[in-house]
């Protein structure tokens, strides 16, 4: 059971959450006061909120696609943004129709899997991350839904999941090097850098990910990657580059942008 607090103690618990920095402390507050079982609770819970750890990693789950997805300390934790990635990939996963291969590369907790797992029937369901705290959420999350492995992008799959693979989508790291320190702390501090730096200009990883994509892709699958709006000209070229017709998108209530890419002459 919630701890009770009367009218003016949450509003304390608010002011120090405002006084902290956090931009949505009523909301907040609710959260940490609704999770907390006892006073000693709340006031570790907040202790922690107003040191700078991220809310979800605090709570230990992030609301995703209207899905609880657990988040582990340490671990990435999954933004608003990425639900438009997802809702793409859903979109696409249901348009195939019959039982469709869908990979999540860089998975992290496993949000964008899970979402799919929950919307799309009879799919089959890969996900993959290198760092093995979030493997171990993405494992939680996607329980038997589908199969979760440790590795760097394509060399943690299974050799049979080659030219299978109908729908891949990847949330791949894409900030540049040279902005992790312009980073929210929450952010640059209490979550891996692995997870957050995409190199000189943002895109290293999702270089490597369409580079290779071809050999994991099936006839007319779809290659999804979520990039920063500023980013979408120059990952589209690379898209371009390796063969694929690209489509960009973008969000504006969401700011998010993704690519979207089909083999040209499938």
């Amino acid at each position: 059971m919630p701890v009770q607090l009367s009218s003016h103690a949450q509003v304390l618990v608010e002011e120090r959450l405002r006084a902290a920095g956090c931009v949505f402390a009523e909301d907040e507050a609710q959260l940490l006061v609704a999770a907390a079982v006892t006073p000693a609770v709340l006031e570790d819970m907040l202790g922690r909120r107003v040191a700078g750890l991220p809310l979800e990693q605090i709570l230990g789950w992030a609301e995703f696609c209207g899905l609880r997805i657990a988040v582990e300390p340490g671990v990435f934790v999954p933004r608003r943004r990425t639900e438009f990635l997802a809702s793409k990939a859903i979109d696409l996963a249901r348009r195939l129709g019959g039982a469709p291969v869908a990979l999540e590369l860089c998975c992290g907790s496993g949000a964008v899997a899970a979402a799919l797992a929950d919307a799309v029937n009879g799919l089959e369901l890969y996900a993959a991350d290198i760092d093995p705290a979030a493997v171990r959420c993405a494992r939680r999350n996607i329980g038997t839904a589908g199969k979760v492995f440790e590795g760097d992008l394509y060399a943690a799959l299974p050799i049979d999941l080659r030219g299978r693979v109908d729908v891949l989508v990847a949330n791949a790291p894409y900030v540049p090097t040279g902005a992790i320190g312009l980073m929210p702390p929450e952010a640059r501090l209490h979550e891996p850098q692995i997870a957050l730096d995409g190199g000189t200009d943002g895109l290293d990883i999702q270089r490597r990910i369409v580079d290779a994509a071809h050999e994991w892709l099936a006839p007319g699958g779809y290659l999804l990657v979520e990039t920063g709006p500023s980013q979408l000209p120059e990952n589209a070229r690379v898209f371009e580059c390796n063969g694929f017709a690209a489509q960009t998108n973008f969000s504006a209530e969401l700011d998010a942008a993704v690519v979207i890419g089909t083999i040209n002459g499938k």
